[in-house]
């Protein structure tokens, strides 16, 4: 790992850990955090949480962008009020290895919140996540190459969802290849105005919002497939997985039109040629269960 790798990477987590954060926000952060791994770890054994530095003999290559020690390779997106920054690990030394492996993990950064305890919070999560994500991709090297070698790809990255005045929506993914492959999409909404992580219960008045959408995503999920013969969802009579309602905590981002969009990963609700799919919730059908129409309209 380069110094100024290192460097930054002690500055973001010394920032991290010297910041005082609201008792209210952390237990948020925390099961947010807690149920972000748990769906990590479900999906694929590759996204298992570790913790540590990079391998002996794989190359760290990219850098925290965010800080004065890499200015000159800054990757930017700007944000009214914010900055998402890339960091980027890349890169593993195939010289002495049998098989095919590929890695390429971009994680957001962000900078130019207000509030820097949820920026931190969020950064050290991001931080965390990729780098856990990487050292896992390292392991499961190890064990095909141990085996003969043979082939494994993982790409992480995010999309800038939405980024209006009072809204900023973050999806971060992630695609493994072994054999076939699999997509996991995972978000964060952000009120920018008052400087708030928005969850999905966190819009509702009560749990009553699970059947409200769940309903109206099964009558879009019909109607999809009449229009559309290729299209096909796992509900009703399916000897395979049957879809009958959301997550509480389902995945979600609010788009540029205010609109609730509710998202699945490959193979959640459909078979994998439909990759990941999402449904754009209307209004109209959740005027009842929303606590305001703040976020949502």
């Amino acid at each position: 790992m380069k110094d100024n790798d290192k460097k930054a990477i002690d500055f973001l987590k010394t920032n991290y850990e010297n910041t005082v954060i609201p008792n209210e926000l952390d237990f948020l952060t925390k099961k947010i955090i807690k149920e972000s791994r748990k769906k990590m770890k479900n999906n694929n054994k590759i996204t298992k949480a570790l913790v540590g530095t990079a391998a002996a003999g794989v190359l760290f290559i990219g850098s925290i962008n965010f800080v004065p020690f890499t200015a000159n390779a800054m990757s930017e997106i700007p944000i009214v009020g914010v900055i998402v920054k890339t960091l980027t690990f890349r890169n593993i030394d195939t010289d002495d290895k049998q098989g095919n492996y590929d890695v390429n993990i971009q994680a957001p950064l962000l900078d130019g919140l207000a509030n820097k305890d949820l920026e931190n919070i969020l950064n050290e999560k991001y931080l965390e996540e990729s780098r856990g994500l990487y050292e896992s991709f390292i392991e499961e090297v190890d064990d095909i190459e141990a085996l003969g070698g043979g082939s494994l790809g993982v790409h992480a990255g995010y999309e800038i969802k939405t980024d209006t005045d009072s809204i900023l929506s973050i999806g971060r993914y992630i695609v493994n290849t072994v054999g076939s492959s699999s997509t996991t999409f995972q978000y964060d909404t952000i009120d920018k105005k008052n400087q708030l992580l928005i969850t999905l219960p966190s819009l509702f008045k009560d749990s009553g919002y699970i059947e409200v959408i769940s309903a109206n995503i099964i009558e879009q999920m019909k109607e999809d497939m009449e229009k559309n013969p290729d299209k096909v969802y796992w509900i009703g009579d399916n000897d395979l997985s049957v879809f009958e309602k959301i997550d509480g905590n389902q995945s979600f981002y609010i788009n540029k039109d205010n609109k609730l969009v509710i998202s699945f990963d490959k193979y959640e609700v459909a078979p994998g040629y439909m990759g990941v799919v999402e449904f754009e919730i209307p209004t109209e059908v959740l005027g009842d269960v929303l606590v305001s129409h703040e976020y949502v309209r």
